[in-house]
């Protein structure tokens, strides 16, 4: 069940026709945009990681495409299923798409009713970005170290904690499948987002926490963090001297990324205008800058690519819930 990489993806893709839409084949990104003005959603408040991409590469689509006005609209709730359900019901003409992440799109709909069909109800465009999260502990619980970590986990089962911002999130995910690969049982503390589940973390009160990048960057340099590793396949290019999850547990792979997708219904040719004209935002060099500043590594695919990553992931998180028996409440 491991992510595959888009270099499979894309041959994969090209060989079987894995989407069952019809994309148009032709270049479209001299294209005129296909209307005059369109809606970003992003599922989360303002100041966060999906709202800097969002406004980022809404602002450069809007460069690159002369009399194009996109506004930027923040729905935040319910870990971004708020955003999602209205998506339901956005126009079909593919003016209105949104930024969401792997939660809502992979993980929440195993946890509860979240009222739509991610397969049926939305059309992927693009993977915008995909970052490792930051395993940190506070340094005053002693251990520098992964291995040391984990030892010290071993030695006091479940009394070791975590920290997550909230049930279904990436950090919950990560510390989940380490409990499932690493043979531990760290007890999981949900927060209702990442700050004050950093604030307890710092004092001592949460053991362990797999954090964003930006957000436990200053903290790392004050001393007060440690960074002991990074829940991707490759390391972390903001940490390269910390280890991979993924080295040392093949398959292991728990990265925090952001997508673009619109509404079931929108026109191929729609779709294919959006994603040429998100990856060449993306590709962009100040757009490239901006996200790196805050940690987020760029990576884009097509559609067909990026509906095969949703698929893959769910059925990941789905086995891992499943045995774990991680419910809602």
């Amino acid at each position: 069940m491991n992510k595959p990489s888009l270099h499979k993806l894309s041959a994969v893709a090209l060989l079987t026709g894995a989407m069952a839409m019809s994309i148009a084949p032709a270049p479209v990104s001299a294209q005129k945009a296909p209307f005059e003005n369109a809606t970003m959603m992003v599922g989360f408040s303002a100041g966060g990681g999906t709202d800097t991409t969002t406004r980022t590469v809404a602002n450069q689509v809007g460069l690159d495409n002369e009399g194009l006005a996109i506004a930027v609209l923040n729905r935040p709730g319910a870990g971004g299923v708020v955003a999602q359900q209205s998506l339901l019901t956005a126009p079909k003409d593919g003016s209105t798409i949104m930024l969401t992440s792997v939660g809502p799109l992979t993980v929440l709909p195993h946890l509860s009713k979240v009222g739509f069909d991610v397969k049926q109800d939305f059309v992927p465009i693009s993977m915008a970005v995909n970052f490792p999260n930051i395993l940190v502990v506070p340094s005053s619980l002693g251990v520098k170290t992964f291995d040391e970590f984990i030892e010290y986990a071993k030695k006091n089962p479940g009394k070791v904690n975590y920290g997550s911002s909230g049930i279904g999130a990436a950090s919950h995910m990560a510390g989940e499948m380490l409990n499932q690969r690493a043979g531990i049982d760290m007890l999981h503390i949900p927060y209702k987002g990442g700050a004050p589940a950093m604030n307890d973390l710092i004092t001592g009160r949460v053991d362990a926490y797999f954090g964003v990048p930006s957000s436990v960057k200053p903290h790392i340099e004050s001393g007060a963090l440690i960074p002991i590793a990074s829940s991707g396949e490759t390391r972390s290019i903001h940490y390269p001297d910390i280890p991979a999850l993924g080295e040392l547990y093949p398959g292991f792979n728990a990265t925090n990324w952001y997508a673009f997708i619109g509404p079931a219904g929108m026109p191929p040719e729609t779709v294919q205008w959006w994603n040429q004209a998100i990856v060449k935002a993306l590709k962009n060099p100040d757009v490239q800058e901006r996200l790196s500043k805050v940690g987020l590594d760029i990576e884009t695919s097509t559609p067909e690519e990026l509906a095969r990553i949703i698929d893959s992931e769910s059925q990941m998180w789905s086995a891992i819930i499943q045995e774990r028996g991680i419910k809602l409440n």
